[in-house]
């Protein structure tokens, strides 16, 4: 099991959960995800981040942005500016499964991206 968690956000991996193996939490809120959902977010999140990351030097100090990507099932949103941004996400899977919506304040948005991208392949 892998638990790792932060001021506003949480994220745990236990693989003898099936099929939801993946604990993702914000601040008044958690879901469990597939390992399969989870990779695909993971992938997403972190597409998302280099795109606001290639973006950074050609904004000005004061200026926000919001970047949005969709990529079945998961529709994610970058809101901010250079330094600091919140993470929103929102599961949209096939007919008769469940739906889910979450984010992650400005506090919280980096570090859960980053525990993210860690959160496979450890021991």
């Amino acid at each position: 099991m892998i638990e790792r968690e932060g001021e506003g956000w949480r994220l745990a991996w236990d693989g003898s959960r099936q099929p939801f193996s993946v604990l993702m939490a914000g601040e008044g809120w958690a879901a469990e995800l597939t390992e399969p959902e989870a990779e695909a977010l993971r992938e997403a999140v972190a597409d998302l981040v280099a795109q606001h990351q290639g973006l950074v030097d050609q904004l000005m100090e004061e200026e926000a942005i919001e970047l949005e990507l969709e990529r079945d099932p998961w529709w994610l949103a970058i809101e901010g500016d250079r330094r600091h941004w919140s993470l929103r996400v929102v599961l949209t899977p096939a007919p008769g499964q469940r739906a889910l919506e979450g984010s992650w304040s400005t506090q919280a948005a980096r570090p859960f991206s980053q525990a993210l991208q860690q959160l496979f392949g450890q021991p």
